[in-house]
């Protein structure tokens, strides 16, 4: 996907237009195409503690159980920067496997498992997104509900704020504010 078919599907997801934006060339952009720039976007969003927005690694983005994610993700990722830092993706097939992501994007095949992913996390300063049903109820940061063929963001802030993270008036928004089920 070209940068400009990225910003054009980012501006429609924001105006409420969803997966049914076109894009340059007339074709409507995939339900993961959309997903994989809101992902992206996010990076533009949310602001991190300054010990980690001062380091030189990489910013790197992690998908746990989200190979239709992963591909285009990639694609709009590709020779971007954060800050001067090159953007990274990383695959990962367990919980136990991640190390130092700034997004784990967690896939809806997972949403079993949130409750311990979220809590092997605890502690560290990490954006928490996923299509997982009820994700943002039950402790993810961002999720990307599909609804009607539209992409929807539930935005549970206080998670965000327990990881030290503070997201974006201009995020919050066009997004639906959800709390913690317990």
């Amino acid at each position: 996907m070209s940068r400009r078919q990225v910003l054009t599907v980012l501006l429609c997801c924001l105006a409420g237009l969803g997966a049914q934006a076109p894009l340059a060339r007339g074709a409507a952009p995939t339900e993961f195409q959309v997903k994989a720039v809101f992902v992206f976007n996010f990076v533009t969003f949310v602001q991190w503690p300054p010990e980690q927005a001062a380091s030189s690694s990489p910013f790197t983005i992690c998908l746990l159980g989200a190979d239709d994610l992963a591909d285009h993700l990639e694609d709009a990722v590709r020779g971007e920067q954060v800050d001067g830092r090159p953007l990274q993706v990383r695959r990962y097939r367990s919980v136990e496997e991640v190390d130092d992501c700034r997004i784990l994007f967690i896939g809806r095949a997972l949403q079993g498992q949130l409750g311990r992913m979220l809590g092997r996390l605890d502690g560290r300063r990490t954006l928490t997104v996923s299509d997982a049903e009820d994700a943002a109820r039950n402790g993810v940061m961002i999720q990307l509900a599909n609804e009607k063929n539209r992409v929807r963001l539930l935005i549970n802030v206080d998670a965000a704020q327990a990881a030290g993270l503070t997201i974006s008036s201009n995020l919050l928004r066009p997004a639906e504010i959800v709390r913690t089920s317990r």
